[in-house]
């Protein structure tokens, strides 16, 4: 199932491992071959990864991109991570929604190095498949919504694209109303 969606040139995930980091091929790998079959991915200039380049660059809406973000809870001398995805036409309530249901006292955007180590993928690619087993993958209920979300694969050099519905079949998700706010 290759295809085009805007100037992308997608194909099937589990046919381009190459074009995921090795945490996100081992785990698309992993998924029941019907889920496993809908995502797709697409190979992109690592330059242009950060989102408003890359949906000029290739086409594609910021309504259709979604931004997957680490965020670090601290409580005392605990620290939890979670994984938020939002749309690129969101912004994450961190410092709201987001630190209450990690149970944090303060929250923050993760320091790159601890988010790329944590995950094993490059930062400005991180993707909601593949992350450690014991986060929280915090989905806003917006991203559902989408007919194909683009996301992260893991590296800069590549994006994977999947059904918004089928967020809620990937592992450990949870599906968050108002887990961001409409950027203005």
């Amino acid at each position: 199932m290759a295809g085009n969606v805007g100037r992308l040139d997608l194909r099937l995930a589990l046919d381009a491992p190459e074009l995921l980091a090795a945490p996100v091929a081992d785990a698309v790998a992993a998924l029941d071959s019907a889920l496993a079959a809908q995502i797709r991915v697409a190979p992109i200039d690592a330059t242009l990864a950060d989102t408003a380049e890359f949906c000029e660059a290739y086409g594609i809406t910021l309504e259709a991109s979604a931004n997957c973000i680490v965020v670090a809870g601290k409580r005392g001398d605990t620290v939890s991570y979670a994984a938020c995805v939002v749309l690129a036409t969101t912004r994450a309530d961190v410092n709201g929604v987001v630190r209450k249901l990690l149970g944090a006292r303060r929250a923050s955007f993760a320091p790159m190095d601890e988010a790329t180590s944590l995950t094993g993928m490059e930062y400005g690619g991180i993707t909601p498949i593949g992350l450690p087993a014991d986060w929280r993958v915090l989905v806003d209920a917006r991203v559902l919504d989408v007919d194909a979300a683009i996301v992260g694969a893991g590296i800069r050099g590549a994006k994977i694209e999947l059904p918004g519905a089928l967020f809620v079949s990937l592992p450990g998700v949870e599906v968050i109303d108002d887990l961001a706010n409409p950027i203005a």
